[in-house]
C-alpha cells in the first residue's frame, strides 16, 4: 500500500462524520418515519438517515450576514461531534487544550498527529435550539489526553446520541458518559485505551470517531481499535455492560446502525475485515462480509430493505447494496452483479469519509475531494457524475437532506446546496466564514451547522 493523498486527516472524523444511528427502523414505514423533524437525535438525525420532514428549507444564506442567519453561538476549543436536538435543547461537546485550537484541512498525505500533550477539558454544552443561549455546560473529564489526534481531528470526534430522557456523550479512551437532559451526570464508564490510528503505523495517532448510538434501553458502541477490538451493548439507565462482542478487525471509524425488519433487528457494522451484523439484544453474530477497503470511515445506513455499506480508501473502493435478513458468510458477486446476499456493488464507487444519503428512490454519494454520484437504489444505475467545488476543496461532513435539497459543508466551510433528483442542479453555495468539519443537524425548518468556532442556526 502506498502512504500518499488519501491518508488525509479526515479518516479520523466520526462518521461524520462518520458516523450513526439510535434506531434505525425501517423508514420506508409510515408506522416508523416521523412526519415532521422536530427532534434530530443522533448523528445523521432519525433512523441515521439524514432525512428531514414537514418543513421548508433555507436555500440561500451568508453566515458573515444576517441574511437567514437566525442565531450564531460561540463555541470554545475543537470538536467535530454534530449537534444532536431534543425538544427546544440543542447539544454538542468539544475539547479544549492549552495549547490552541490549530486544524490544518484540505487534500494532502501527512499522517503525523499532533502531539499535544497539554492539559484538555472535555466538555458538553446545552443549547436553547430557538435562541443559541447556553442553557448549562458539564466538564465530562480533565486531564492529558491518552493518545494524540491527527491535524485535521479533534479530542471530541463523536457526536452524542439521545433518547429524550438519557444524553450519551463518548469521548474514546477518556470515557462514556451518560447525563440527563438537564445536566445530571447519571453514570460514566471507562472502556480502556481506545487507540484507533493507522494499522500500517500505530505511531500515527488518528483519534477516536465512531459515535454511541441508544437503542431501546442500550447504548452501543463500536469499538474497532489497534487492538482488542470489540462491539458492545451497555444498559442506559444504569451504564451496566450487557453484552461484549470481540471483532478481529483494526481500526475504523465507522458508527454502528440499528435496522428493525419483520422478523428481527439487525446491529450493522461497518469494517475493513469484517463487514457484518449482529443480534442488538445479545451481541450473537447473523452475518459477516469480509469486502471492505482499509480504513473504513462512512456509517451503514438502510433504505428499501437494503443495508447501503462504503469505504474507499484502497481496492476495491465498493459501494455494496446488501439484503437485510442475510445469514452467515457473505460473498460478493462479480461487480455489477446481484446474488442472494448483494442486491448489487459498484467497484470504485465507494466513498472515503461521508456516509451516503437516500431520498426517495434515488442513493447520492460524495467523495472527499468532491466527485458526486447518483445512482438508482434498487439496481445501482448511475444517474449522474460530477464534481462539487473544483477539486481542490476537502469534503468531510456528511449530507443532509431536505425539502428536496441536499446540503454539503466544504472543509473550507462552502455550503453546496443540490437539487435531490437524478439532475443534482447545484441550487447555491453559501459561506460560512469558518472551517467546517461536522455534519450539520436539521429541526423544525432549521439547520443547525457546526464550524471550528461556532453553532449556527439557519432558517429562512
Amino acid at each position: 500500500m502506498t502512504v500518499g493523498r488519501r491518508f488525509f486527516g479526515g479518516v479520523v472524523l466520526c462518521a461524520a462524520i462518520a458516523a450513526n444511528g439510535l434506531s434505525a427502523a425501517n423508514a420506508d414505514s409510515p408506522s416508523s418515519s416521523e412526519k415532521k423533524t422536530v427532534n434530530w437525535p443522533q448523528f445523521r438525525g432519525p433512523h441515521a438517515r439524514g432525512v428531514a420532514k414537514g418543513f421548508a428549507l433555507p436555500t440561500r444564506w451568508n453566515a458573515s450576514e444576517t441574511n437567514n442567519v437566525r442565531w450564531k453561538a460561540p463555541i470554545p476549543g475543537l470538536g467535530h461531534s454534530s449537534p444532536v436536538i431534543w425538544g427546544d435543547k440543542l447539544f454538542v461537546t468539544t475539547a479544549i487544550s492549552a495549547k490552541g485550537d490549530s486544524l490544518k484541512v484540505g487534500l494532502y498525505g501527512d499522517i503525523s498527529p499532533v502531539l499535544d500533550k497539554s492539559e484538555h477539558e472535555w466538555k458538553v454544552y446545552c443549547l436553547d435550539k430557538m435562541s443559541g443561549e447556553i442553557k448549562w455546560e458539564r466538564t465530562a473529564h480533565k486531564g492529558v489526553p491518552t493518545f494524540y489526534r491527527h491535524t485535521k481531528a479533534t479530542q471530541a470526534n463523536c457526536t452524542p446520541a439521545t433518547d429524550g430522557e438519557h444524553l450519551v456523550v463518548f469521548f474514546g479512551s477518556e470515557g462514556l458518559f451518560c447525563y440527563d437532559l438537564d445536566g445530571r451526570l447519571l453514570w460514566k464508564k471507562d472502556l480502556g485505551e481506545l487507540d484507533a490510528g493507522f494499522y500500517m503505523v500505530p505511531d500515527a495517532q488518528w483519534g477516536f470517531g465512531s459515535s454511541p448510538i441508544i437503542w431501546n434501553d442500550l447504548v452501543i458502541v463500536q469499538c474497532d481499535v489497534q487492538k482488542n477490538s470489540f462491539v458492545a451493548a451497555l444498559d442506559v439507565a444504569t451504564g451496566k455492560e450487557v453484552w461484549r462482542t470481540p471483532r478481529a478487525d483494526v481500526p475504523t471509524w465507522g458508527t454502528p446502525t440499528v435496522y428493525e425488519g419483520p422478523e428481527r433487528a439487525e446491529l450493522i457494522v461497518n469494517g475493513y475485515r469484517h463487514i457484518g451484523g449482529y443480534d442488538p439484544r445479545t451481541g450473537k453474530e447473523l452475518w459477516r462480509f469480509a469486502g471492505g477497503a482499509d480504513i473504513p470511515v462512512p456509517t451503514p445506513i438502510v433504505a428499501h430493505d437494503l443495508i447501503f455499506v462504503t469505504s474507499s480508501h484502497s481496492e476495491p473502493r465498493p459501494l455494496y447494496a446488501l439484503r437485510t435478513g442475510i445469514n452467515g458468510t457473505v460473498t460478493a458477486p462479480e461487480s455489477g452483479e446481484s446474488n442472494e446476499f448483494i442486491a448489487w456493488w459498484k467497484r470504485g464507487y465507494g466513498t472515503y469519509m461521508q456516509t451516503p444519503i437516500v431520498v426517495g428512490d434515488l442513493l447520492f454519494t460524495c467523495n472527499d475531494n468532491g466527485v458526486f454520484g447518483v445512482f438508482d437504489v434498487a439496481t445501482g444505475e448511475t444517474f449522474e457524475r460530477k464534481r462539487i467545488g473544483g477539486g481542490r476543496t476537502g469534503f468531510t461532513a456528511s449530507a443532509v437532506s431536505g425539502d428536496g435539497k441536499l446540503y454539503y459543508a466544504s472543509e473550507d466551510g462552502d455550503v453546496y446546496v443540490i437539487k435531490a433528483d437524478r439532475s443534482a442542479e447545484e441550487l447555491a453555495v453559501n459561506p460560512m466564514g469558518e472551517v467546517c468539519m461536522a455534519t450539520p443537524a436539521i429541526s423544525e425548518g432549521t439547520l443547525f451547522i457546526r464550524t471550528q468556532k461556532h453553532v449556527f442556526a439557519i432558517s429562512e
